[in-house]
Order: C-alpha cells, then sequence, then structure tokens
C-alpha cells in the first residue's frame, strides 16, 4: 500500500507530467519537414500529366499502380532518411566513398540524367500552368518559373532551411486545394475506385503509362536528395537517445507526408477517370483544363491551374537541391545553386521552343525517372541492411524482404517497358 506521502508525491508530479507531454509533443513536430520537402517531388507537373493520362484514357484502371507506388515511396524515403540520420551523410556521399573514379563517374551520369528530367518536367509544368492561366507563351513562362525557383533556391542554406520548409509547405498546401476541388465538386463513384484496385493491365500502352506513374511517383532525386536534407536540418546526431528520437519522428514525418502526396496523386487519377473520360483531348493538361472548366466551372479550373504552377515551382526548387547533393557527393564538386538552376533551365526551354507536346514530353520524363530507380533504391536497400554501417538501426528482415520485393517489381517493369519500346509493340 502507498503511504499518504507517496499519494502527495504522485499528485503533485502529475501537472507537471501533464504539462511535459505537451511541450514533448511540440519538439517532436518541430522536427518535422524534412520529408515534406522530398514529397514535394511526388506531386510534380510529371505526376500530373501521368495520372490525368491514365485517367482520362483508361478511367479507374491503374489506381492500383499509385497505391502500391506510395507505400513503396514510403518504404524507401523511411531508409534514405534513416540512413541519413544514423551516417551523417547523404546518400549521393556515402556512394561516391565507396566507389572508384570510372563507377562515380558512370553513376553521377545516369543520376544527372535522371535530375534534368526532373527538372524538364518541373519547368514543363510551370510554364504550362502560366499559360492556361495568363496566356503567356510556352518559352516564356518557362523562364519565369526558372527566374521564381531561383529566387525560393536562395532560401536553401542551413541557416534558412527552416524558412525554406516553410515556403515548400505553404506551396504544397497550394497544391493539395488546387488538385482536390474537382473531386470536392463532383465525387467519384465508390465501386468503380475499389475495381481500380485490383492489379491488372490492358495492352502495351498501359505498361507504359504504369512506369511513368511509378517513376512519378517513387522519384530517384527524391530518394537522393532525403537523407542530405536530414543532415542539413538535424546535423549529425551524437548520441544514440538523440538518433532513436530523430528516427521515431521520422517515421511519422515520412508516413504523414506521403499520406498527402499519395492522395493528391490518387485525387488527380479520380478526377481525369470521373470527369474527363471518353472525351476529346483531355489526355493533355491543356485539355483536362479545358474539360474541368467546362464540367466543373472557371473557378474550379483556376484553382487546377494555380496548384499545377506551385507543383512546378516547388518541385524544380527541390530538384535542383537534389542535383547539387548528387553531384556534390559524387564528383566533390560544389556548383551554387544559382548556376545549376540556370544550366538545368536550358533543356526544358529548349524542348517549349522546339514546339513538342509538352503533356508527352512530360510523360517521357517520367519514364526516364523510372528507369533511374533501381540505382537509387537497391544500394540504399544494401545500405541500410548493413551493420557495419548502420549498427543497430539496420533494417530488420521484414524491412529487408518489402525493399527486395519492390526492387524486383520496379526492375520488371522496367525490363518489360525496355522490350515494348525496342519491338515496337
Amino acid at each position: 500500500m502507498s503511504t499518504v506521502g507517496e499519494r502527495e508525491q504522485a499528485e503533485a508530479s502529475a501537472p507537471r507530467e501533464r504539462i511535459r507531454r505537451p511541450r514533448a509533443l511540440l519538439r517532436n513536430v518541430a522536427l518535422l519537414g524534412p520529408a515534406f520537402v522530398a514529397a514535394i517531388a511526388y506531386v510534380d507537373p510529371g505526376n500530373v500529366a501521368a495520372n490525368i493520362t491514365a485517367g482520362s484514357r483508361y478511367g479507374f484502371l491503374l489506381v492500383w499502380v499509385l497505391v502500391l507506388a506510395n507505400v513503396i515511396a514510403m518504404l524507401i524515403q523511411y531508409q534514405s532518411a534513416k540512413l541519413g540520420i544514423v551516417t551523417g551523410k547523404g546518400l549521393p556521399a556515402i556512394l561516391g566513398e565507396r566507389m572508384g573514379r570510372r563507377s562515380r563517374l558512370a553513376f553521377w551520369m545516369q543520376a544527372e540524367a535522371v535530375a534534368v528530367a526532373t527538372d524538364l518536367a518541373e519547368v514543363l509544368g510551370g510554364a504550362i500552368a502560366l499559360n492556361l492561366l495568363f496566356g503567356l507563351p510556352l518559352v516564356f513562362g518557362g523562364a519565369i518559373v526558372g527566374v521564381v525557383s531561383l529566387l525560393m533556391l536562395l532560401l536553401q542554406n542551413p541557416r534558412q532551411q527552416h524558412v525554406f520548409e516553410r515556403v515548400i509547405l505553404g506551396m504544397l498546401a497550394i497544391i493539395v486545394i488546387g488538385f482536390l476541388a474537382g473531386l470536392v465538386v463532383e465525387p467519384p463513384p465508390p465501386g468503380e475506385v475499389l475495381g481500380g484496385l485490383v492489379p491488372r493491365l490492358q495492352g502495351p500502352e498501359t505498361v507504359l503509362l504504369a512506369a511513368s506513374m511509378l517513376g512519378a511517383t517513387v522519384m530517384p532525386h527524391a530518394i537522393y536528395v532525403h537523407s542530405s536534407l536530414v543532415v542539413d536540418r538535424h546535423g549529425i546526431s551524437t548520441s544514440t537517445s538523440r538518433t532513436r528520437r530523430l528516427i521515431r519522428v521520422t517515421r511519422w514525418d515520412v508516413v504523414i507526408a506521403l499520406i498527402v502526396a499519395g492522395a493528391v496523386n490518387i485525387a488527380l487519377l479520380l478526377l481525369a477517370a470521373t470527369n474527363l473520360r471518353g472525351k476529346e483531348g483531355t489526355d493533355t493538361i491543356e485539355g483536362a483544363y479545358d474539360a474541368v472548366r467546362d464540367s466543373l466551372g472557371p473557378s474550379v479550373a483556376t484553382i487546377f491551374a494555380i496548384g499545377l504552377l506551385a507543383s512546378g515551382l516547388a518541385a524544380t526548387s527541390v530538384g535542383s537541391s537534389a542535383g547539387s547533393a548528387i553531384m556534390d557527393g559524387l564528383l566533390h564538386i560544389r556548383i551554387p545553386l544559382v548556376l545549376r538552376r540556370l544550366v538545368t533551365l536550358v533543356p526544358a526551354l529548349v524542348v517549349l521552343g522546339v514546339g513538342v507536346d509538352p503533356t508527352w514530353a512530360l510523360v517521357i520524363s517520367q519514364v526516364v525517372l523510372s528507369f533511374g530507380i533501381p540505382f537509387a533504391i537497391i544500394p540504399l536497400g544494401r545500405l541500410t541492411a548493413d551493420r557495419r554501417i548502420m549498427g543497430d538501426y539496420a533494417d530488420g528482415w521484414p524491412l529487408r524482404i518489402a525493399a527486395t520485393i519492390s526492387s524486383i517489381l520496379i526492375v520488371v517493369l522496367n525490363l518489360a517497358l525496355i522490350v515494348l519500346i525496342f519491338t515496337g509493340a
């Protein structure tokens, strides 16, 4: 039995405990952020193009691809963040330390191709949005997106990391509103949505679209940059208790951020499947905008275009950060983000200038990203499972098995896509 003194002591400590819990919760909430920055890569204009094309052409058929891709993305982004927290280094830097010169150069070339494809998608999407909103020529709109994203990149340094994260989170909120508004006005039929969860494909083009949607969701540059973002945000952890706490908070960071990003991606496909299926020209972003305006009104269409613009601006800033981390880690060359932004802007402006169909260019850029995924996730899985690197934080067998299955699925899909491309099927 407890004594009177013990009861009084317990009663006195209870208010302090109630105060500590909210404070601890707030401290944990303050640690959230890096996953939300990485998640911007999952709701970029390439996603818009791939998901609208899939929904307008095939209805709810490929909903399962987005659900599967988002689950894989959660797994991989958690591994990437955990690697950065435990080692205090980004994935590119660790790979750079373990590779010879030729291997590093070859790996950098494929990673750089992925970064350029990413930048292409972001600038194209922003240019299309400015054209829809203000009638600006695509090349001029692309230049504006490049300049604005350059200004945003000036916030990307360790001293102003919180400011950069807040700007990105604000844009993420705009993206969510912009791409979910149409579903509020015209909800999809629940039965058909559930039917879309059954895995199946219909012909070669659905394989191309599935690869595009996968590349747009599990984005290689987001895998590279997330491990660097956590180091920039949290620094190098020197205590076991802090490392465990950061890993625990990071799980929530990744899950919440990618639930938001996954909801946006699925909403885009459902919007297209519900309102645009079978309508002429709706497999392009411009056609989708016109159809949304005709079906749901000019206000919803304007909100959609604003969301597209926000996604292009935010994603191109994150993409440039990823490209810088890749070059620094693999080649040990530091190029100012501003200069990198100017260099990678050129290919996108060229594509806009020569008159290539912007939406199809976006879809193809996502296929390029899909080819780059195995080069990121296979080394990541090996590193996070290695006890010599991760110590007690190495992946357990359930996580290793899930990562292996994910890698196999992605590689098989990419091989099927290569066969289809070269056979002309």
